[in-house]
Formats: C-alpha cells, sequence, structure tokens
C-alpha cells in the first residue's frame, strides 16, 4: 500500500488516537487526538455513492468536527475502559480544484488496533458545499488511475468507530 500511495508528494504524520467504544453512541465519534484534543464529530447523513476508476465504490458520508485542548489528567498510558486506542501512521497528500476553491486530502493510514496492523485510505474534501463532489471525484480520478493492491468497496467503507465497534472483544477479527 505504502508503494501505491508514494507516487504521491505527502506529509507523513505519526500519532496516537484514543475512541470512545462504550457507551455506544449512534452518529457520533468521540476521540482523544495524541493527548492533545478532544475531538466530537457529528454524522450528518450520506449523500450518496462515489464510484471509483478501479470499480470500486465507497459510502460519502458529512461530519461536523468540534475539536477542544485536551491534556490527559495522570501519566498512565493505558486507555481508560470503554475506550480503545490506535496507533496511525498517516501519509497526506493534497489535490486543490481548479481556481484554488477548495480541494480534497486524501491519506493513506496504517493503524495498529489489538495487536494487528490495517490500512484505511480516506477522502476528505473542503471548499464550498456545491464543490465537494467534484473535489472528491477528482481526487478519487486521479488516486485510483492505478488501482491499489487491496480491493477497497462498501463492505469495507465506514468510519474508525464503526470499524472497532465491530470487535465484542479485544479477540475477534475485524473487518476493515
Amino acid at each position: 500500500m505504502t508503494g501505491w500511495f508514494a507516487r504521491f508528494q505527502a506529509t507523513t504524520e505519526t500519532r496516537q488516537d484514543t475512541y470512545l467504544l462504550q457507551p455506544q453512541l449512534p452518529g457520533l465519534s468521540v476521540k482523544l487526538r495524541d493527548d492533545s484534543a478532544l475531538e466530537v464529530k457529528a454524522y450528518l447523513g450520506s449523500p450518496g455513492l462515489l464510484d471509483l476508476p478501479s470499480r470500486d465504490r465507497g459510502r460519502l458520508e458529512s461530519w461536523s468536527k468540534w475539536s477542544f485542548p485536551y491534556q490527559p489528567p495522570g501519566e498512565d498510558d493505558r486507555a481508560p475502559a470503554g475506550w480503545v486506542a490506535i496507533g496511525k501512521r498517516r501519509c497526506s497528500s493534497w489535490f486543490p480544484l481548479a481556481g484554488g476553491k477548495g480541494g480534497c486530502t486524501v491519506e493513506l493510514t496504517e493503524t495498529s488496533a489489538y495487536g494487528r496492523a490495517w490500512w484505511s485510505v480516506g477522502f476528505e474534501a473542503t471548499g464550498p458545499t456545491g464543490l465537494l463532489r467534484e473535489a472528491l471525484e477528482g481526487a478519487a480520478e486521479v488516486v485510483f488511475v492505478q488501482p491499489p493492491p487491496a480491493r477497497l468497496g462498501l463492505a469495507s467503507s465506514r468510519s474508525y468507530a464503526q470499524w472497532l465497534n465491530q470487535w465484542p472483544d479485544q479477540g475477534a477479527e475485524p473487518r476493515r
């Protein structure tokens, strides 16, 4: 996956995010971002599907995000009950729209959870609402001109919180 994405100029970031899994909060995603911010995202719905040039499809999702400064209360590195820590190494590339009115960040993220490594590919469009789909489709055309080494599709198109909540315990096998 790294070789597939290496053809783009990217910034790389390594961090640990800790997600709230219990209690389950349908429509919300709550995480501690690298022990420096508390982030809350609210799901606003899906404006449909995105057909990818590789003949795969992804579900479009709209979210609102709030971020607040956060400092851990102590030195204990363990996640509290109901939370799960996820190590991330993210490579991000920016694909601007012509005219400079927004664009799309595409990130390839290697995650480690429950002692296993996983990959995710995410697209985040920004700019005027009427140009968001154009930004997503334009970035997808460029990124997926070369098919990824792993099959992507609707069955694996979900948020981190949805993916992590598939594990009833740490021994279960996730589907990502």
